[in-house]
Order: structure tokens, then sequence, then C-alpha cells
């Protein structure tokens, strides 16, 4: 009976965390999800996994550290996970697509995907923005998001993505200079100039 009354203790504890330190991060987890899977869906599925799996080990999380940095760590791993997962399955094919594709008059084209992204951050940043922080590689991308978007500290960052703090500086250096060199002429349209010369 005394055992009862302790797991239910526990279970009443883990679910405060749960509500008043992890589900608070929802929205940030679902967007960093999207701008790695670039999919809807899997970036549903990637919080959902992330949530299971943070409570299914919330024994090892730390009550009153940062939830926010512990949760992206956990989706970033289920990520590469699913990621080395997938790049080992043979391409699927959708024979809907296909069929609709061919049914289609000619000379019509497909209509492409909204890039959802672009809604994601459109009241932070302009569609220009928003094309050449998706347009990053993967490793850059990440950074920038953890850092600019979330506000992680490199060393939190460090942690999330597992690397060394100066990796951490290097490829955030890195992705601004690729952000400049793409946002010039855009920033100049916008009456921006380069005060430095």
């Amino acid at each position: 009976m005394l055992l009862m009354a302790e797991n239910k203790d526990k279970s009443l504890h883990y679910d405060r965390i749960f509500e008043v330190e992890f589900y608070p991060h929802a929205d940030s987890l679902y967007n960093f999800a999207y701008n790695l899977t670039h999919n809807e869906e899997d970036a549903n599925d990637l919080v959902q996994e992330t949530y299971m799996k943070a409570y299914r080990f919330i024994d090892k999380y730390i009550e009153g550290t940062n939830a926010k940095a512990w949760l992206f760590k956990i989706l970033k791993n289920g990520f590469i996970n699913q990621y080395r997962k997938k790049s080992k399955r043979p391409k699927k094919v959708d024979y809907e697509e296909i069929i609709s594709y061919h049914d289609e008059e000619e000379g019509t084209k497909l209509t492409s995907y909204i890039d959802l992204r672009e809604e994601i951050y459109q009241s932070m940043m302009g569609d220009e923005v928003t094309t050449a922080v998706n347009a990053l590689p993967v490793d850059f991308r990440t950074v920038i998001l953890l850092c600019d978007i979330e506000g992680f500290t490199y060393e939190e960052i460090s942690k999330i993505i597992d690397i060394p703090i100066g990796t951490v500086r290097s490829r955030l250096h890195r992705a601004r200079n690729m952000l400049k060199e793409r946002l010039t002429n855009y920033a100049k349209s916008l009456g921006f100039q380069d005060k430095r010369s």
C-alpha cells in the first residue's frame, strides 16, 4: 500500500514537471523539428517522440534546470536516428502521385508544396530571409536556428548538438557569412547600407 502511494506521488510529481517545465516548449520544439525535417507530419512525430522519451527518462532530468535544452537534445538525437534509418531504406514511390501526375493535362505543372517554414517565421523575418535560412546546409541552419531564433547560448548549443563550443562558434560564423552573401542585395533594396567602408 505504501509503495502504491509513493508511485502515485512520483507520477503526480512527473506530471507537474511536464506541465510546468516541458509543455511550454512545444511550439519551439515543433519549429525546430520542422526546420530539420521540412515535413509537417514528420515534425509532429518527432515532437511526440521527444515527449515520450522525456517521460520515459524523466528520472534523468534534474528539476529546475534547462528543460528546453534537455528537450532539444532529445529531439535532435531522435532526428539523427530517424535520418539514419531512412537513409538505409530503399526509396519508396507513391503510386497515387504517379497516377495523378500522368492524369494531368499535358502542359500543366504540378502544384508545389507550400513552404510552411515561411509561415512559421513570417512575423520574425521576411520571405527572402526565411528562404536564405532554409537554403543553408543542415549543420549551419541548426546553429542559426538554435542561437538566433531560439536564443540558446553557445554552451547550450554545444550540449544539444554534441559538438565543441569552438565548432558552434565556427559554424555560426560561417552560417552568418553565408546569409550575408545571400542577403546583401535584399538588404540594399530595403535601403540598408554597409557603413564599414
